[in-house]
C-alpha cells in the first residue's frame, strides 16, 4: 500500500493505493524482513495529509513493523534467518545519543519505504528482537506507540508518588498507563479523553480518575503527557499543571482545526510558576531497546484491532474519524 499523493482523510476514503512492487534487496549491512504485522499510527495521517510530507512520493508507509528475517546482506551478522524482529520510526541516523534530533535521522515509512508491504529492508542496527511473550499483532504497537510513550514518560522527569496526567487515550496512552502503573506504583494517574468509550477504557485499565479533555482534575498534576493531534488539550493540560509541572507533547505534528484555542493561552494562568512544555522528537534505538524487555517484564497487554493489509484505508479512515480504543494493526501475512 503506497502514499501516492497528499489528500485529506476527512474527505478521501482511499488515501492509499494497492500496487505491486519488486521485492527489495538488502544492502551489505541490512536485513530483509518478511512482514507479518504493521501497526497503524496517527503519523501516517500526518504523512498522507501533508503535515509531515514524505520527501518523495510514492512511498510505502508503516513504522510499527513485526516479521521474520528473510535474508541478510554480506556484512550483516546480528540476526539469523527466521529471527522475529521489529522496526520502529527510526530507520537510520548518526548513532549518537541524540540521534533522534540529528539531521541524519530517517523515518521508516516516510523517508524510506516501510511496513505496509510484504517485505522491507532495514539496517541491522535498527532492528530489535521481539520478546516471546507477545504475538506479532500485540508487538506491533510496542515499536512506536509503546516505545515513544516510554520516551515521553522519561522526559516527564517524574518520581513515584507524584501525580501523572494523560490527555488523549489511544494507542500510545493505553500502553503508558500500564507502564506508569508498574514504574510508579504509588502515583495516581488521571486520564482526559473526549469520548465516553475512551474514558471507560481508561477506567478498565486502572486510571484513578477520568474526565473530559477540558475537565479540571481534582488535584494539580506534576506531569501530563499529551498524545492528541489537537491544540485544545494543550491549553487544558496547562490549566491542570501544578507549579513546576511539565507538559510533554508526544506528537510529530499538530493539526490546525482548533489552533484558535491558543488564543486563550494566558501567561499567568497557564505558564507562570515555572510550568514547562517539552516536545517529544522522534525516537532512538535506546528507547526501543530498553522498552521491549520492560514491556515483557510487566507484561504490557496491548489492546489491538486487526485489519488485513487490503483494509488499510479503512483502518486509517477509522483512526481519523472515530473514537480509538487501543491500537490498530494490519495483518500483512499470517504468522508462522
Amino acid at each position: 500500500m503506497i502514499i501516492n499523493a497528499v489528500v485529506s482523510v476527512d474527505t478521501c476514503n482511499q488515501p492509499l493505493q494497492c500496487v505491486d512492487v519488486p521485492i527489495p534487496e538488502p544492502g551489505e549491512r541490512e536485513i530483509r524482513i518478511e512482514v507479518s504485522h504493521c501497526g497503524v499510527c496517527h503519523t501516517e495521517l500526518d504523512e498522507i495529509e501533508g503535515r509531515s510530507t514524505p520527501p518523495l512520493l510514492p512511498v510505502i508507509p508503516g513504522h510499527e513493523v513485526v516479521g521474520r528475517v528473510d535474508s541478510a546482506g554480506r556484512l550483516a551478522t546480528r540476526f539469523r534467518p527466521g529471527d522475529r524482529v521489529g522496526v520502529g520510526w527510526i530507520h537510520s541516523s548518526d548513532g549518537s545519543e541524540q540521534e533522534n534530533l540529528s539531521p541524519d535521522f530517517r523515518a521508516t515509512g516516510r523517508d524510506i519505504n516501510g511496513g505496509y508491504a510484504e517485505y522491507m529492508t532495514i539496517g541491522e542496527d535498527y532492528a530489535y528482537l521481539i520478546p516471546e511473550q507477545f504475538s506479532d499483532a500485540e508487538a506491533a504497537p510496542l515499536l512506536c506507540a509503546g516505545a515513544i510513550g516510554y520516551r515521553a514518560l522519561r522526559l516527564c522527569d517524574f518520581s513515584d508518588g507524584q501525580r501523572l496526567g494523560l490527555t488523549g487515550f489511544g494507542g500510545s496512552a493505553h500502553i503508558v498507563l500500564q507502564l506508569a502503573r508498574h514504574l510508579y506504583p504509588h502515583s495516581r494517574v488521571y486520564v482526559f479523553a473526549r469520548d465516553e468509550s475512551s474514558r471507560r477504557f481508561a477506567t478498565e485499565l486502572g486510571a484513578d480518575w477520568v474526565g473530559d479533555t477540558q475537565a479540571r482534575a481534582p488535584a494539580a498534576l506534576d506531569a501530563i503527557i499529551d498524545t492528541t493531534p489537537a491544540w485544545t488539550p494543550v491549553v487544558a493540560a496547562l490549566e491542570n499543571l501544578a507549579p513546576g509541572g511539565r507538559l510533554v507533547i508526544n506528537a510529530i505534528r499538530k493539526e490546525d482545526a482548533d489552533k484558535s484555542a491558543l488564543n486563550t493561552l494566558s501567561y499567568h494562568e497557564h505558564l507562570w510558576m515555572e510550568r514547562e512544555i517539552k516536545s517529544v522528537a522522534n525516537i532512538t534505538r535506546r528507547d526501543i531497546s530498553e522498552f521491549l524487555p520492560l514491556a515483557a517484564e510487566i507484561p504490557i497487554q496491548p489492546r489491538v484491532h486487526v485489519y488485513s493489509l487490503s483494509d488499510a484505508n479503512q483502518a486509517l479512515v477509522s483512526l481519523k474519524r472515530a473514537p480509538v480504543r487501543g491500537a490498530k494493526v494490519l495483518r500483512i501475512q499470517s504468522s508462522p
